[in-house]
């Protein structure tokens, strides 16, 4: 591996070890804060879209885990008091899951964390750096997105 390479490993590695810290120490050191990083992050997945409403298989597909999962989790947080579940209007088959008003808090207390975060790293580049930036995220997740693709189909 060349010098470049194991240096820009070092960083991703560094980076989202980092990242995933950070979030958890943040909700472990709230006194009133009962949730793991998972759980706030099917909290976002659910008020996404102004929290219109989610199925769990919406829930699923955005996370990319499977429905058991979800619907094992949502039940948890169902109880915990973060989101609720309401019958489609048009399909009584249907079942949404939408935050509740904790859920709420917490959902806009996570988008804060990372506005602040986004933020903080901004205002440390120039606009070629930023542009340079987005560009190399967007080719990193693309490399990442086709790597899940892969193993999904095995």
């Amino acid at each position: 591996m060349d010098e470049f390479s194991m240096k820009l490993n070092e960083v991703l590695v560094e980076t989202f070890r980092s990242i995933l810290k950070v979030e958890e120490q943040t909700l472990k050191n709230s006194e009133r804060v009962d949730l793991s990083i998972s759980e706030m992050h099917l909290i976002e997945s659910v008020g996404k879209n102004n929290n219109s409403g989610k199925t769990i298989s919406d829930i699923a597909e955005d996370l990319s885990i499977t429905l058991p999962s979800v619907t094992i989790a949502i039940n948890k947080l169902m109880r915990k008091g973060y989101v609720e579940k309401i019958k489609s209007e048009n399909d009584g088959r249907i079942v949404y899951v939408t935050l509740t008003p904790l859920g709420l808090k917490m959902d806009a207390v996570h988008r804060y964390f990372h506005q602040t975060m986004v933020r903080s790293v901004a205002k440390e580049l120039s606009e070629e750096e930023k542009e340079a930036m987005v560009k190399g995220i967007i080719k990193l997740n693309a490399f990442f997105s086709k790597k899940l693709v892969a193993l999904e189909d095995k």
